[in-house]
Parts: C-alpha cells; structure tokens; sequence
C-alpha cells in the first residue's frame, strides 16, 4: 500500500465516522446517505465517538506521507479531528447548549428544503425520516443538558420560534406520496418542538456567567482550528491597534465627503440612501452582477462555473438573517449553485429598517464578500479540487478572512466607484476590529454579556437589541468572531510573500488561482504549501 493510498483510506474512514455522527454535516456537504437521519448526541454515544475518533488520530499521526502536499492535507486533517475531540471532550456543547440541539433539527429539515441535487422523491423520504426522528431527538436533549449558561438558553429559545414555520414548509412541501402517516408525524413533532420550548422556559438555569470557555481552551481553538501561532493576549493587542488605526482612516475619508461631519453622524445619513424595499434583491444581484464582470475583466481571479441565486431570505430564515447572507453548494453535491439570501425590511416598518440595513453605498462590499470574488467563488472552487481534504476541512479563519480580504484587495482595484462606497468598506473593517476585541475579552478576560453589549453601544453606537443579539452569537462561538480580521491580516501578508518569492512573474490572478486550490484550508497550511512557510 502506497503512501497517499493509506492517507486516503484514513480520510475515508474519518468522514464516515464524522457523518455518522452528525448526519445533518452529511447532508451539507452533499452527502444523501445520510439524509433521513438526526445525529444521537447523549453521553454514551458522545464518549463512543471520541474513541473512534481518538482512534483514527492515532493512525493519522503514524501515517507516512510522501509529498508536500500529502503532508499539508494530513496536518490539515489532524487539526480537524483534534479540535473535534477537544469540542466534545472539553467543551461538550450537546450537555451546555441547547443551541447545540436546536441548530441540529433546524437545519436538518432547511437543507432538504433547498438542496434541490437530489430528486424530490428522494427528499420526500427523507424529510418524512427526519421529522419522524425529531420527538426522540428533543427528549435526548432534555435529558442530556445542564448547568447550561443563561446567554444558551435565551439563543436557543428564540431559534426555537422558528421551528413552526419551517416545519410547516416542510409538511407543504416535501410530503411523501402515499404517506398517510406524514401529517400525524409532523403533529408529532410539533408537539415535541413546544415540549423542548417549555422545557427551555421552565427550566432550572445554573450555568449562568459561564459561557466563557477560557484561555486555555481558546488558545488550542486558535491553534488547531485557525492554525494560528498567536494566543489570545496578541490578538487582543492586535485588535485594540486596527480599531484606532480604522478609526483614524474612518475619520479621514469622512473629511473628504464632508468638512466637519462626525464619520458615524454621515454613515447614519448616508444610510437613508437605499434601494426600495421592492428593489432590494435587484440592486444586490445587480452589484453582484458587476463584481463579476469586474474580476473578470481585471483577471482579478479564476471564476469556476457555477450559478449564485439571489433571492429574497426564506420566511422561517427571516429572524435569524437580519440582513444578508450566504448559503453555499455542499461540496460533493452534483449541482454547482449558491444562494444570496436577502432579508426586506418588515412591511410594517414602512421601509425605515431597510435604510439602516442595506444602503446603497455598502451594497457593493456585501455583495462581492457573499459572493464574486468572496464567499460563493471560494466555495465553488473548493467544490472543483481533487482532494478531498480540500473540500471539507474548513477553517474559519480562511472562509471569513477570505471574504474580508476580497473587500480591501477589490478596493486595491479600484472597484469601489464613489468616496461613500470606500467608507462603507472601512466601516466593515471597523466592525471586524470591534469582534477582535469582543471575542477575545468574552473568552478569556472576564468581559460579561452586558460590557459586551456596551461596548457595541458606546464604540459600534449599534441598536442595543442589534448589540445583544450580536453578543450572544460570541458567546456561543469562540474564535469565529476574530476571523475576519485576522484572516484578513494573514492573506495580506501571504500575498506579499508570494509577491516577494515570485518577483517579475507575480499576478494577482495567479496568486489567488494558487491560494483556491487549497479550498479553506488554515492560511498558514496554504503559505506552507504553497513554500512560503516563515
């Protein structure tokens, strides 16, 4: 048995194990074996899978490889599984959060509704087994949570809202032919959804204050799952640096606008600038539209084929997406198609929100961060690598560095057309810095739910509902928040290494083309493969 014959065979057993455990990860990733299962995530199960997994981390650490690349992807693999084993072993988000269960069903029956690859018979079947299996599902949850931290608990009892409404989208729309048991099952489950809703109301709270999951614990996130050399200390030096230097550049550019003007007081005016609710999904198709022809008229990257839908945000998806987001292909699915979701303002808000939300002038940084050349072309391109470590090793700090960096480098470009486009850009910035901090400080320097919230308030000068809302996603996401910025640091430095080794040959086309071929592996296993390591 060769070398890379053996790192495959470990990497096949390894996803079978992680879909095994989480079929709903399957489903995302394209996987259909797994589409009419719920993971079972009680104790005894949980400690099963960190043996297995422990298990075949034993065998990847003794596995010879023989190229760069082979080793590249075999690191890659072995940060997944320890951060993976350390999730459930230490920080055990199925005993302390009940988002944990809640995201788990949720996204279980929405990606049968929107991942259309597979035929509706197909997902049919499926839907009718998930939704059979939610009623054990919830009681699992039950008896297996505690001590959970108060911050959990509120997150999850609004997630739970939204399981009526999707359910229902379920029950109307993927109802097997002949099931005469589908509409009792979805009465079964909806009944189980306002069981584990009660169950979150009534229950006797104790972990409260204790979201935090500490500096050690933070430290190995930041190590195995970023492949990041820093501690939290650094970062948050780092983090207090680019708040003042955005801050400076902030006030500068509003100069430029307008003499005399606070920059926050003219991005708070230059806000009531906005398509009309009716025009909203337009004018962002529109900007990603030009994002496109841009990068490709620049030969700013390589555009893989695939399709990016815009459309308007699912109803059930609605309290959960504020704004915009997106949803990508799963990696091994057949269909290469991505979609922008884009949230109206409520018809009962008269089109105030949208002014706040979508102005014309911070469409542009959205729709390229979301999708050409950000978010939906780095997904594509890792759909199309061969190895398929590539594919499903996903760090945050490059999916979300990734997009932050297509912001400043389109910038570079001179795509952002007007003075107000360039400020809205460096408002994204400010915004990524203040996460830096808020990340680090909730996690390992004693800063509470509402320091965090104030400080939104004061430095952000955000909503206070929009600052807790934001705070309790931090909360229950340790280093994600931190990833923009210093992803962002990492492929600027990355790019002036690659400059510097290729001299005359260098093109930013052939950079990015490089960086692509590594999917969403850590930044610093791409400099290393790419033999750029420091």
């Amino acid at each position: 048995m060769t070398s890379t014959t053996a790192l495959t065979q470990l990497v096949d057993s390894y996803l079978d194990l992680k879909w095994t455990v989480d079929p709903v990860e399957a489903t995302a990733a394209g996987v259909t074996s797994h589409d009419g299962r719920l993971g079972s995530f009680g104790e005894d199960d949980v400690q099963q899978y960190i043996a297995a997994f422990k298990s075949i981390g034993s065998y990847l650490e003794e596995c010879p490889v023989d190229t760069l690349q082979d080793e590249v992807d075999r690191t890659a693999l072995l940060g997944d599984l320890r951060h993976t084993v350390h999730l459930l072993e230490r920080e055990q988000p199925h005993v302390r959060n009940p988002i944990f269960w809640v995201s788990h069903v949720l996204e279980g029956l929405y990606l049968l509704l929107v991942f259309t690859d597979r035929s509706k018979d197909v997902r049919c079947q499926a839907a009718a087994d998930r939704v059979r299996a939610i009623p054990a599902c919830f009681t699992q949850a039950r008896d297996t949570l505690r001590n959970c931290p108060q911050v959990f608990v509120e997150t999850a009892r609004q997630m739970i809202r939204l399981g009526a409404p999707l359910l229902e989208q379920v029950r109307r729309t993927l109802a097997p032919d002949g099931d005469e048991r589908f509409d009792d099952d979805c009465a079964d489950a909806q009944q189980a959804i306002d069981a584990f809703a009660s169950f979150l109301d009534e229950a006797s709270w104790s972990g409260d204050g204790e979201f935090a999951i500490g500096e050690e614990a933070f430290n190995f996130r930041l190590h195995y799952q970023l492949a990041l050399r820093n501690t939290a200390p650094e970062l948050w030096r780092y983090g207090v640096a680019l708040i003042e230097r955005v801050e400076h550049e902030l006030a500068g550019l509003a100069r430029e606008i307008e003499v005399g003007v606070d920059w926050f007081d003219l991005v708070a005016r230059l806000r009531t600038d906005h398509p009309p609710p009716g025009d909203l999904v337009g004018a962002y198709a529109a900007e990603t539209q030009r994002a496109l022809a841009f990068i490709s008229e620049q030969e700013i990257a390589p555009i893989p084929g695939g399709t990016l839908d815009v459309i308007e945000t699912p109803t059930f998806l609605q309290p959960l997406i504020p704004f915009a987001a997106y949803q990508p292909p799963g990696m091994f699915a057949a269909e290469k198609r991505g979609w922008l979701y884009v949230t109206p303002p409520p018809a009962t808000s008269g089109g105030g929100k949208a002014s706040r939300d979508h102005a014309m002038a911070e469409l542009p940084a959205t729709a390229l961060h979301e999708g050409y050349p950000g978010h939906h072309l780095q997904f594509l391109a890792a759909q199309a690598q061969p190895r398929t470590i590539r594919k499903v090793v996903r760090s945050p700090i490059t999916l979300e560095g990734w997009a932050l960096y297509c912001e400043e480098m389109m910038g570079e470009q001179g795509f952002f057309g007007t003075r107000e486009e360039r400020l809205f850009q460096r408002v994204a910035l400010f915004w990524r810095a203040c996460r830096v901090i808020l990340d680090v400080g909730l996690h390992t320097r004693g800063m509470c739910f509402d320091d965090a919230v104030g400080f939104l308030v004061d430095r952000a000068r955000l909503d206070r509902s929009l600052a807790e809302a934001e705070v309790r996603r931090y909360c229950a996401a340790p280093v994600y928040q931190l990833s923009y910025a210093i992803g962002r640091r990492e492929f600027l430095a990355l790019r002036s290494a690659y400059r510097a080794a290729r001299g005359s040959e260098y093109s930013l086309k052939d950079f990015h083309r490089a960086v692509l071929e590594f999917g969403a592996l850590p930044v610093s296993l791409i400099r290393w493969g790419l033999e750029l390591d420091e």
